[in-house]
């Protein structure tokens, strides 16, 4: 059965328990939107741990459907692959990201709306007037878990770029590379087109820019703080747990192998690094090149060693 990876599991739980206390605290006056959103920095209600609240806040039950979608369908990989502490780093941080590219976008916003009607306007004068309506600006505000989201999609079509996707209504699977590349480009076209529909479009292509900037610079640094053999964790996890049951079944001197037959010590430890060595080559192959780059020979070899 499918587990869903531990943070990605607590990530959903979270927003689900935020969008719930939304709608209960909004029945009795108070709006958690307001309060934990993330506010234009010339606003009076801006603070700036709402920078990482407002991730964890959602307008409707659309809006949290389509981000945790998105969350489970891409975090559970990514998470395998990269270990439950670079996954949270990563998607906090392209969170907070996206936070701040959308503060930009909303200044330059400002700037261009003073600037219409003030001839001569420069940064100091659009500073004045954001103190003087910092009231007004209250209702600048940001929320949701796109940036962050968004930003787990492009890790996964960095990760797996041949990874093929089935996505409605195409009748007809699309590789992960191009999936994100469409990505880009419906919410670029759309932060230029101005387009007034309330989605904070500046904010995913932060998160994805962001993103983009990290994984290169991880794959640039692979000894730094998070390992890149993390990688292997995905499958390596599917490995371990057949083997912790399997251990259960066998004496302290003897390995029984499914076929009946036995081997000692040396011999067992002497096949088992020669199939991890093996299996971490292809895992290797896989970071390198993505799963459509493996021989049937050696696809079988991981689905063999993932089902033993």
């Amino acid at each position: 059965m499918f587990r869903i990876p531990t943070i990605t599991k607590n990530l959903l739980i979270i927003n689900g328990l935020a969008f719930l206390a939304t709608i209960v605290l909004q029945m009795r006056g108070i709006d958690l939107a307001d309060i934990g959103g993330l506010h234009f920095f010339l606003a009076n209600d801006f603070h700036f741990y709402q920078l990482v609240t407002y991730l964890f806040l959602h307008a409707n039950f659309m809006h949290i459907l389509s981000n945790m979608f998105g969350l489970w369908m891409f975090g559970c990989v990514i998470e395998n692959v990269w270990g439950p502490k670079k996954f949270l780093f990563y998607y906090i941080s392209c969170g907070i990201g996206a936070g701040l590219l959308q503060e930009l976008a909303q200044l330059g916003s400002f700037y261009y709306t003073i600037a219409s009607q003030v001839p001569g306007a420069n940064l100091s004068i659009v500073l004045q007037y954001g103190a003087q309506y910092a009231n007004v600006l209250n209702s600048w505000t940001t929320i949701g878990a796109s940036g962050a989201v968004y930003a787990v999609i492009l890790a996964f079509g960095m990760t797996f770029p041949n990874e093929r996707l089935f996505i409605i209504p195409f009748p007809f699977p699309i590789k992960a590379k191009w999936f994100v590349l469409g990505y880009v480009a419906i919410e670029f076209f759309s932060a230029l087109g101005s387009s007034g529909d309330g989605v904070a479009h500046t904010a995913h292509l932060g998160g994805m820019l962001f993103g983009f900037l990290m994984i290169r610079y991880w794959n640039k640094h692979p000894n730094g703080r998070f390992d890149r053999n993390r990688g292997q964790q995905f499958f390596e996890n599917l490995k371990h747990n057949f083997e912790q049951r399997q251990q259960q079944h066998r004496n302290p001197n003897m390995h029984a192998e499914r076929g009946g037959s036995k081997e000692d010590d040396m011999e067992y430890n002497a096949r088992k690094r020669k199939n991890q060595e093996e299996i971490d080559a292809i895992l290797d192959k896989i970071r390198k090149s993505g799963y459509d780059s493996l021989t049937k020979e050696e696809k079988q070899k991981l689905f063999d060693a993932s089902n033993r």
